[in-house]
């Protein structure tokens, strides 16, 4: 497993509610500028199923990430399986100093664990940057 972390300084109902409302995904759910995620649906509960489409900004490229939740529990844990078999644990916490988030992953073969930990923790850091700024 591959495992990035954050500390986002705002309360854990607006972290939970923008991590998971797809406005909000759309508007953090990329690495770079020079992508976005131009769609976004979630039905989060346990059994749900998620898509978004991130895509390259000068539509050379665009992908769909999408699975279905084994586990949500509210401003606490969601656990999700990836459409290619890959789990993902993503871990909630409050702390004096803001909420922690701690994301979990199976690695996929195709690209070195140093390159997918770097392009998770990018997205992460863009999503802490999003929440903070609104």
């Amino acid at each position: 497993m591959i495992t990035i972390k954050s500390t986002i300084k705002a309360p854990i109902a607006k972290v939970w509610e923008i991590w998971t409302d797809p406005k909000h995904i759309q508007e953090w759910n990329s690495p770079s500028p020079e992508w976005h995620t131009p769609y976004a649906e979630n039905d989060l509960k346990t059994g749900g199923k998620f898509k978004s489409t991130m895509a390259a900004r000068d539509g050379s490229m665009s992908f769909d990430f999408e699975g279905e939740y084994t586990l949500v529990k509210e401003n606490e844990i969601i656990e999700y399986v990836i459409g290619d078999g890959r789990k993902v644990e993503i871990t909630f916490r409050e702390t004096p100093n803001g909420v922690e988030i701690i994301e979990s992953f199976d690695p996929e073969t195709e690209n070195s664990e140093e390159m997918q930990r770097g392009g998770w923790q990018a997205i992460i850091d863009n999503f802490k940057s999003y929440v903070e700024s609104n």
